[in-house]
């Protein structure tokens, strides 16, 4: 503490401010990392536990399980971190209070710009890492993640259907066989019943998976395609000794993949193909991911902030601190419900976009004024209040006669 006891000149930085800058952002950034991998860990273990069924029901391997939920990772990150800054800015600050060195700082005429400054090195390190995670990450995770499970889906022969099981898949497509003679498949059954009125069952002797050009093709062979004529019992029976059936028509996902807005990189969404389906029908989806990107970076910041205008002021230990906790943690809610519906306004016009980038700037602004104006903010409200008390006194004896 003997470090801390010095007068804090307005202009100069000395070695003894160096060491207490380093000292805050020490205890910040341990805690910051401690909340960040313990709340990724719970909660990615979480969501692995969502996918065992990549084990059981579609007989993938350990690898192909640890892959896709591997690829979740980033976002998780992106959504943890500013959380766990916010966490961790709360807890350095109660620490250093309850210390008694926080009253100490400021007894020494340390002003709030550099008490701040750690926490906004350790703050541009967050709002640094989660524009690289939202513009560059989590666009190819989500895209390795829809290409994984697309393949699959529709290497359904291979990971999901079982011998001598009826399986149900999940676009309406019904498939057996009997036994498995080395590659072949024998007494092959399946149904078609994507199309509601229309049902084609295929039987045959034997079938073989093939891979050609990239995709994946059941042959088979001796067999029969029964198709139902629509709007009557009759059905049409064509025979057959050799057919090709591809695999990926069979599966829920279409052949060609069509990536949603948050599953493509920051370049295609700022220069669409004019032929794709998001830009000719719904671009403000486009838009708004777009720009929802390019401000995450902000609200790292903007919880710092908070964190620091309800907890930064030195108080003793008399002086509960619970009620700017409770302050902090509301306006942080309050912010998070906002940056959720801010892109959606940005969906619906291109004005929305005012509320995607002014919903954390206005959340800075506002913090910023309440650490650096807030004791005149504050004695301008007193001195109001006082003027209005004033103001009533001579009315109250009026007020009780009437």
């Amino acid at each position: 503490m003997g470090a801390f006891l010095g007068p804090f000149p307005p202009t100069e930085r000395g070695p003894p401010m160096d060491l207490i800058e380093r000292y805050i952002f020490k205890i910040a950034f341990s805690a910051f990392l401690a909340c960040l991998l313990a709340l990724t860990a719970v909660i990615w273990i979480t969501s692995a536990l969502r996918e065992l069924d990549l084990l059981t029901s579609k007989g993938q391997t350990l690898v192909m399980f640890f892959t896709i939920t591997a690829l979740s990772l980033p976002t998780l990150i992106a959504i943890i971190a500013p959380v766990a800054l916010f966490i961790a800015v709360i807890y350095a600050l109660n620490r250093l209070n309850g210390d008694s060195e926080l009253i100490v700082m400021s007894a020494a005429g340390m002003p709030p710009q550099r008490l701040l400054r750690p926490f906004v090195w350790l703050a541009a390190m967050v709002c640094i890492s989660i524009a690289f995670l939202t513009n560059y990450m989590m666009p190819a995770s989500f895209q390795e993640l829809r290409d994984l499970l697309t393949k699959v889906r529709a290497d359904f022969v291979a990971n999901v259907v079982k011998e001598g099981q009826f399986t149900n898949l999940d676009s309406g497509i019904t498939f057996h066989y009997r036994e498995r003679s080395g590659p072949a498949l024998l007494g092959i059954f399946i149904q078609d019943r994507r199309e509601e009125g229309r049902t084609v069952v295929y039987l045959a002797e034997r079938g073989q998976t093939v891979d050609l050009n990239a995709r994946s093709y059941l042959i088979l062979e001796q067999g029969s395609v029964h198709r139902q004529v629509p709007n009557s019992r009759d059905s049409s029976i064509v025979a057959f000794e050799r057919y090709a059936i591809d695999l990926s028509a069979l599966s829920q996902e279409s052949s060609e993949i069509v990536y949603k807005p948050r599953e493509r990189t920051t370049r295609q969404l700022i220069n669409p193909t004019t032929s794709d389906y998001y830009t000719l029908h719904q671009p403000g989806r486009l838009r708004a991911e777009l720009h929802d990107r390019l401000s995450s970076w902000l609200y790292p910041l903007a919880m710092m902030f908070i964190a620091f205008a309800a907890l930064g002021d030195a108080r003793t230990t008399r002086q509960g601190r619970g009620v700017a906790v409770a302050g902090a943690v509301i306006g942080v809610v309050a912010l998070r419900i906002a940056a959720f519906a801010a892109p959606g306004l940005a969906v619906r016009s291109e004005a929305g976009l005012i509320a995607v980038y002014g919903v954390p700037l206005g959340a800075i602004a506002l913090c910023l004024l309440m650490i650096f104006q807030g004791p005149r903010v504050r004695a301008l409200g007193a001195r109001v209040t006082r003027w209005t008390g004033d103001a009533l006194v001579p009315m109250l004896p009026r007020l009780g006669r009437a």
